[in-house]
């Protein structure tokens, strides 16, 4: 495809195309109407939160507690290893669509397992919000299968299963009752989730969504697949009971955020990036209840992630004369739906709320503002990192990375969840200059540039 195609990497056109101008020093290319388009600095920054493991009312050092890493990794997520709990000599004989399932899902396996465990990590580092959010979902769903076991009827199989959720996550009868309504309501029951995945259960089976599931009958499962659904969401409820008075109003992540938008570049446009839509929600949902104008979030449930984009930047997509002052957002925050292919260089400063695993997305995400038509001489790239912390994401990080090698040699796997280069924590947190600037290689250059 190098033959055909043009692909010339920043660095490569700095090197090789670029001039200098001799009274600043800064790297310019030069259009055919004569201006000058200059190549911005990029600048590491990091945005602190307090974080004290030793206080026992500190939200995040409940949540990064040795005590829910154990338990996450000794989950059994038998809802992702369904093969695992197949009947080898069943009573009955499945039709040929339920033995095409059966070999689906016996291609799935560990990987599928080691996939959930790592996203969960992830939540937790996104927003403790998200997480205790994702966990809820997480026992709702187990609860539909034991519901569809005890019952003896057929598994909904399916990435649909992950919708519909969330309207029957609150309980009016949850200890969070009577609390501040900023407080997160979390079932704590295994009869009310019980109660809520029956409920669920009849949706799904009705005529206007029995088609958007495959489903299998559940005498092809042994004993034990009811057991450790059962066993990993009593785990789980251990998790939610000690997250459960989760506050925005005492999340420090968020207060800094906040701080960030309101005071540092108040008067600035922001581009705050995250890895979930619960996580964009979450924020977006806070900062307008603590008064903030100008402010979206475009995930990839949006029907049109451009129309924002041009809303958050007019001048760069020439939409000046359809978005007027009072349709402009001076904050967008976003999943990496806008992480490539949108223009976005009205904005300067860009916020990483949560960290990637891999150092190219950090890269991309400054490319969406480090772009033809920045004006700004530095571009602000901030990654928020707890004060005392740190040390507690990098075991964090490190005995997941452990965990997933010793799956691989154990099952033979080729787990690789994380794709490009890990980012260096200690650089982000040190905000060495130059970890954002991308790769100086020239491989990824066509040909023809080469030439």
């Amino acid at each position: 495809m190098r033959l055909y195609l043009v692909r010339r990497t920043r660095s490569f056109i700095k090197t090789h195309y670029a001039e200098t101008d001799t009274t600043n020093g800064r790297k310019f290319l030069t259009f055919s109407d004569g201006s000058k388009s200059y190549f911005p600095e990029r600048i590491p920054k990091k945005v602190q939160y307090a974080f004290n493991p030793k206080d026992p009312k500190d939200q995040y050092a409940q949540l990064y507690s040795p005590q829910i890493v154990d338990i996450i990794n000794g989950l059994v997520l038998p809802r992702y290893g369904l093969q695992i709990y197949l009947n080898q000599k069943p009573l009955t004989q499945p039709s040929k669509e339920e033995e095409l399932l059966m070999q689906n899902l016996s291609k799935a396996g560990h990987r599928l397992m080691g996939f959930c465990r790592t996203n969960l990590f992830k939540r937790l580092e996104s927003s403790g919000y998200s997480f205790l959010l994702s966990l809820s979902r997480h026992i709702l769903r187990n609860y539909l299968f034991v519901y569809a076991l005890q019952n003896h009827l057929p598994l909904p199989i399916g990435k649909n299963i992950s919708q519909n959720l969330d309207e029957y996550l609150e309980d009016s009868d949850t200890d969070s009752e009577g609390e501040s309504e900023n407080h997160l309501r979390l079932i704590l029951s295994e009869e009310t989730y019980l109660q809520k995945a029956k409920e669920l259960y009849e949706l799904f089976a009705s005529d206007n969504f029995r088609k958007r599931f495959d489903w299998i009958r559940s005498e092809f499962f042994t004993n034990s697949l009811q057991k450790h659904l059962i066993d990993d969401s009593n785990d789980i409820i251990r998790i939610l009971q000690i997250g459960k008075n989760w506050n925005p109003d005492e999340d420090r992540q968020l207060n800094a955020l906040h701080e960030l938008i309101t005071q540092t570049h108040g008067k600035e446009k922001v581009l705050v990036f995250t890895q979930f839509a619960d996580t964009a929600y979450y924020l977006t949902e806070q900062l307008k209840k603590r008064g903030l104008k100008q402010v979206e979030s475009v995930t990839g449930d949006n029907e049109n992630p451009t129309a924002l984009a041009q809303r958050f930047s007019p001048r760069s997509n020439q939409k000046t004369d359809v978005v007027g002052p009072s349709q402009e957002l001076r904050v967008l925050i976003t999943t990496d739906v806008l992480s490539e292919g949108q223009n976005l260089q009205d904005a300067h400063v860009i916020l990483n709320y949560d960290l990637p695993w891999a150092i190219i997305r950090l890269i991309q995400r400054a490319g969406r503002v480090d772009r033809i038509g920045q004006k700004a001489e530095q571009i602000f790239c901030y990654s928020f990192l707890p004060e005392d912390g740190i040390e507690a994401i990098i075991n964090l990080r490190r005995r997941l990375t452990q965990r997933i090698e010793e799956n691989a040699n154990v099952v033979g796997s080729d787990e690789t969840f994380f794709d490009g280069d890990p980012v260096n924590l200690a650089d982000l947190y040190n905000e060495k200059s130059g970890i954002l600037d991308g790769e100086e290689e020239e491989t990824e250059v066509d040909l023809a540039s080469l030439a």
